[in-house]
């Protein structure tokens, strides 16, 4: 008869000192005690990634005391320990283990439609406790949100939380459209702007997408994703769009362009991708050889990729430029200036153009940058040295070449008389051939058509470095060229490759 009353009092301690863990409509979790439970004698909460999450119990209700993000998995684990005599007979604690994951309420309709008022709403799955538009917080008292009069059309980003314990989860888009005559798309970036060689291009319809998609009108490397069953996203390859490039997007039928202004109608929408930067452009120069400078990184050099590069090109590293070699003259010298497009800029775009083939305008367009980064990723560099000519215009006069660190030639020469003076200033070579005709007009009116001509450099205009058969030379004798004795001018005329820069200094 003890053992049955003994086992009774067991079963009743055991029974009526239990506590269970379970899920909560308002917090994290709900903990209940039974009368004979005893208390609680530990309390954990973490995330799991072992990070710990504080809790506050408050009459049973488990509730987070800093914010937690929305769907994170929480793991709370609950220690109780029973009194006296009922912890001998039913065990001295009890051990209660729950994993919630934290209440998440979503965007239903991401491409509402506006009321007949104007007015946007929003509507969520479930009631939520805070709502962010924009990054700006706004009221919710219900599933569904006003958010007042808007644009004909637009875009928001729209956050939220289920639970005043959490913080707004990651923003959605959510956009709408007007009633167009053609199907409605919002395009970004805004077309006809300038993006980057590496900017993804989203196109949102106002219906989901179908089969029809748009296309480049040229070979763009990349690859188009569906973001979601309105929005096509475009993803550049690690070349990007091409730097200075143009860029054109066609529709297989006409759409609607919608926005902030006036909607529009076509079948095409176009950018300009903008160039690489000035400094990139010198440093690459100056990396390959085509500069009298040395480019020293700050850091690392830049990884021999396209995506490196790339990037480079847009935002270039730090750095510093120093001379190559420490005789160079001071008439060049005093033309160096990284941040503005200079004659030894331009010279060297030029003898990077004559080359690689390629038109010799002396501007770093598409082409040029294309070729750079080519050289750049496989290690290239130009291998001719680099040759400056400055002309004394003073008597005598004398014409000096530069090659190197090294002076290759000084030479007396003839510029051009009062009546047709040679230009004072700085030109890169546009034009180089070993014999030619010069033609032109005399100061008198009559012309002249001199066959023969050697050595030829051509640097500004008519203006060129030649040979010339004269009794002597060192004063103005020419029509504006640098007239040089026959056996100066065949020294000199290897050394003067297009993009070669010839200074006439100032007398």
């Amino acid at each position: 008869m003890a053992a049955v009353l003994f086992g009774a009092y067991a079963a009743a301690a055991f029974f009526w000192s239990g506590a269970t863990l379970a899920g909560d409509p308002v917090a994290l979790a709900r903990l209940k005690l039974q009368p004979l439970a005893g208390s609680v004698r530990s309390l954990h909460a973490a995330a799991p990634d072992g990070r710990a999450v504080p809790v506050s119990d408050v009459h049973g209700l488990l509730t987070p005391t800093t914010k937690v993000v929305p769907g994170e998995q929480i793991h709370v684990d609950v220690v109780v320990r029973r009194p006296g005599w009922i912890g001998w007979l039913a065990g001295r604690t009890r051990h209660e283990t729950l994993t919630v994951t934290a209440p998440v309420t979503s965007v239903v309709d991401r491409w509402p439609s506006l009321g007949r008022d104007g007015t946007l709403t929003v509507r969520f799955s479930e009631t939520p406790a805070a709502v962010v538009v924009d990054g700006h917080p706004h009221s919710a008292a219900s599933r569904t949100v006003s958010l007042g009069k808007q644009p004909a059309t637009g875009t928001i980003d729209v956050a939220a939380a289920a639970r005043s314990w959490e913080k707004p989860g990651p923003p959605v888009r959510v956009s709408w459209f007007p009633k167009t005559p053609s199907p409605a798309v919002q395009v970004s970036p805004a077309p006809g702007s300038q993006i980057s060689s590496v900017s993804q291009i989203r196109v949102t319809f106002a219906q989901p997408v179908g089969s029809a998609r748009p296309h480049f009108t040229r070979k763009v490397p990349g690859h188009w994703t569906l973001a979601d069953s309105h929005t096509l996203v475009f993803h550049p390859g690690q070349i990007g769009y091409g730097l200075g490039t143009d860029l054109e997007l066609r529709f297989p039928d006409p759409v609607t362009l919608v926005g902030s202004g006036a909607t529009r109608t076509q079948r095409g929408f176009d950018w300009t991708v903008a160039p690489g930067s000035l400094l990139r452009l010198y440093q690459l120069l100056a990396q390959e050889a085509y500069l009298p400078v040395v480019w020293n990184p700050a850091g690392a050099d830049v990884a021999h990729t396209p995506a490196a590069e790339v990037k480079a090109a847009i935002d270039p590293p730090a750095g510093t430029f120093s001379w190559r070699f420490p005789n160079t003259p001071s008439q060049l010298t005093a033309q160096w200036n990284p941040k503005a497009v200079t004659q030894i800029l331009r010279g060297a775009v030029m003898q990077f153009e004559h080359e690689h083939d390629l038109t010799v305008d002396a501007l770093a367009g598409p082409q040029v940058w294309s070729a750079l980064i080519a050289d750049a990723i496989a290690g290239k560099r130009h291998t001719g040295g680099y040759s400056y000519v400055y002309v004394h215009t003073e008597l005598p006069q004398l014409m000096t070449l530069w090659h190197d660190g090294q002076v290759i030639l000084t030479s007396p020469g003839n510029t051009g008389i009062p009546a047709a003076p040679t230009a004072p200033g700085t030109f890169p070579v546009f034009e180089h051939i070993p014999v030619g005709e010069m033609k032109g007009t005399n100061p008198d009116g009559s012309h002249y058509d001199d066959k023969g001509i050697q050595w030829i450099s051509y640097f500004h205009g008519g203006e060129a470095l030649h040979s010339f058969n004269r009794a002597s030379f060192g004063t103005p004798q020419s029509l504006g060229c640098v007239e040089l004795p026959l056996a100066s001018a065949a020294k000199v005329w290897p050394y003067t490759p297009i993009g070669t820069l010839v200074t006439i200094e100032n007398p």
